[in-house]
């Protein structure tokens, strides 16, 4: 499983990379995200955009790294 550290890329250019990466996963495959806060605003971002097709599982919850496995439903 891949791993994709965003605490590194500047604020603007997260989301937009994370959305990439998912994009590209095969139906079953999944990322882990790790941030330097809680995604909940990505959460809702994916649940907007990207509907039901995504599975979210906090894997580490802070204080200071949160880590979030995200997957692709088929």
């Amino acid at each position: 499983m891949k791993t994709l550290d965003v605490r590194t890329i500047a604020p603007r250019e997260r989301h937009p990379t994370i959305f990439n990466l998912f994009d590209g996963l095969e139906p079953g495959q999944a990322f882990e995200l790790v941030n330097d806060h809680d995604p909940k605003p990505l959460y809702y971002q994916f649940s907007a955009e990207r509907g039901g097709r995504f599975a979210w599982e906090y894997l580490e919850q802070g204080p200071e790294v949160w880590r979030v496995r995200i997957g692709k439903r088929g």
